[in-house]
């Protein structure tokens, strides 16, 4: 079920009451829109003393509990978990019998037909842009929490961690923002290294302070049991890079922090190795956002992830996984990797005659894409059609893993301008 109609006539002698009127919420759902016509004044003219009828809305869930109420402003509300019109809760759209609130505030005398269309959107799994490194005022940042919420919605992005240097006092009262998730995020920084870490209020109990690795890995494995992710933030930038011996406690790496450039290649090499020795570690971007009017911007680059929702579990999970990609935007290059049923960051049985399907969108001129494996480079490709490419690979010998790489030159030298996650290969 896609879309409901009703057409509902409300009678002269119903003007200046409240009612409902039910309508079915089917299972399974993420966004109900609810859009209503009906002849509101008596020519086409937006004098007041012309108008004849006036219709107010409002609904209630299935459990009779009031969702929200628009009055006669708005001719389209809709409503989900994640996301809703202003004046509307964003609430799980349980399954049932839901209610349309009708307020009959003018009607004209021959009675009034209103027309409602109701459309419904079903939870699917399916890409999500974020940002996962950025500050606030809560640290370095120009920004309100408040202010930064707002460029993300204005740059079309679906998540942000606001990761401030060692202080978790956002993460305790992170406001809510329909159609936007925010990750509680600390960047645990010292001066031997940076790390981001997501997905709880509070990583760490006491102090931030580590003298000594025991001490850093003490830190990091209290985060881990509260159920925080851990990622190397610009493993290999020249002004705070990983120094750290232990890199096995890490669940990812920053491989892109802030614009491409010689730092981020580095780092992709750094995890590169890291995969030849047979670590299985997801990769992440984020801008390190703190200012406008510089050349690091919010969303550049952006971690898009395939997951089930945008809730923050459903995020996380995607990007612990490494079922994602990085790319420079929200209008960048876009990849993909699959075989068989599994995607990128999945571990699949080879097979000798299963094909790797690789897919590419919105290649400029001048882009190479490579398929790298635990060998190097399998394959490389340089010439597109309308911007997309595809193609379907089958391996004699079962790599370890391989990823996707899109590649661009700047002054004469390659950097990296899309990658993605590897899919590893079981031959047992």
């Amino acid at each position: 079920m896609d879309k409901q109609y009703i057409l509902h006539h409300i009678p002269k002698s119903k003007e200046g009451t409240y009612y409902t009127i039910d309508f079915p919420m089917p299972d399974g759902m993420e966004l109900v829109t609810i859009t209503y016509n009906y002849k509101r004044f008596r020519k086409k003219t937006i004098n007041m003393q012309k108008i004849i009828n006036i219709v107010d809305l409002g609904i209630m869930d299935a459990n009779n509990r009031f969702i929200g109420w628009s009055g006669s402003s708005r001719h389209s509300i809709f409503v989900g978990p994640y996301t809703a019109t202003q004046g509307y809760s964003m609430v799980p759209l349980t399954s049932g019998t839901w209610k349309i609130i009708i307020g009959a505030y003018k009607i004209d005398d021959g009675g009034l037909d209103v027309n409602y269309e109701i459309s419904y959107k079903k939870a699917s799994s399916r890409w999500f842009a974020g940002d996962l490194h950025m500050h606030s005022t809560a640290s370095d940042g120009k920004y309100d929490i408040y202010t930064l919420t707002k460029i993300a919605i204005q740059k079309n992005l679906d998540f942000i961690a606001v990761s401030n240097h060692n202080n978790y006092s956002e993460n305790m009262h992170l406001p809510v923002v329909p159609g936007l998730t925010l990750i509680p995020a600390v960047e645990w920084t010292h001066y031997l290294g940076h790390m981001n870490f997501f997905g709880v209020k509070t990583p760490f109990d006491n102090s931030f302070v580590a003298n000594n690795e025991q001490q850093m890995l003490n830190i990091v494995d209290n985060a881990k049991k509260a159920g925080a992710i851990i990622s190397a933030n610009h493993p290999r930038c020249k002004l705070c890079p990983y120094l750290w011996k232990t890199t096995s406690c890490l669940d990812m790496v920053e491989v892109w922090n802030g614009p491409m450039r010689q730092i981020n290649m580095d780092a992709i090499e750094w995890w590169s190795e890291m995969l030849k020795d047979g670590r299985k570690i997801p990769i992440v971007g984020g801008s390190d956002f703190h200012k406008s009017h510089s050349f690091v911007r919010m969303g550049n680059p952006v971690t898009y992830v395939y997951a089930d929702s945008p809730s923050l579990k459903d995020i996380l999970h995607a990007v612990s996984q490494g079922h994602s990609y990085i790319t420079s935007s929200v209008k960048g290059i876009k990849l993909e990797l699959s075989y068989s049923n599994a995607i990128m960051g999945d571990t699949v049985q080879y097979k000798s005659d299963e094909a790797l399907i690789i897919t590419a969108e919105n290649i400029k001129p001048g882009v190479r894409l490579e398929l790298i494996s635990d060998n190097g480079i399998i394959l490389d490709w340089a010439t597109f059609n309308k911007e997309k490419f595809k193609s379907e690979t089958i391996f004699k010998i079962s790599p370890k893993f391989v990823y996707l790489i899109a590649k661009r030159k700047v002054f004469g030298k390659e950097y990296c301008c899309a990658i993605t996650n590897p899919i590893y290969f079981a031959t047992s």
